[in-house]
């Protein structure tokens, strides 16, 4: 199983793979193959996106937090550019992706902005394989109590 190692880590398992494929195909690299722009990641990672927002606002407020500034900045705080990358980097995406040959020679997944797509959309596949519950399995199995990267 091509995932193993990334489920361990992860702590969910794909009931459906097609969704993690997708989340681990960037555009460049179904432009190249003629593969259809619905099996990419561009979708998954604006879900992913929203759905990181959406359990981080729910953990926070189930952490006891009511105010909605301290929410907004907590959230902030845990879903920042940088944390997400992190994650990324510490969870090895960019070793699952499929780049297109362009990217591959600038390795512009050392941008922060692209590893940090790569996680989002592993989110939205997760939410898409498991409904809300396998993106806050992942979520709370890759960060700390305050959101910060491990």
């Amino acid at each position: 199983m091509k995932y193993a190692k990334l489920y361990e880590k992860i702590g969910y398992t794909f009931k459906n793979e097609a969704y993690l494929d997708h989340a681990m195909t960037r555009t460049a690299y179904a432009r190249e193959h003629e593969t259809p722009m619905n099996e990419t990641m561009d979708s998954l990672a604006v879900l992913g996106d929203a759905v990181l927002d959406l359990v981080m606002i729910c953990e926070i407020m189930a952490e006891g937090e009511y105010d909605k500034g301290e929410i907004t900045r907590k959230k902030i705080d845990a879903v920042n550019m940088t944390v997400v990358r992190k994650i990324a980097e510490r969870l090895e995406l960019p070793s699952y992706m499929q780049w297109g040959k362009g990217e591959l020679r600038m390795q512009i997944w050392t941008s922060g902005r692209v590893s940090a797509e790569c996680f989002e959309a592993l989110v939205g596949a997760a939410y898409m394989d498991g409904g809300v519950e396998a993106a806050t399995t992942i979520i709370r199995t890759v960060r700390t109590p305050h959101g910060s990267a491990k």
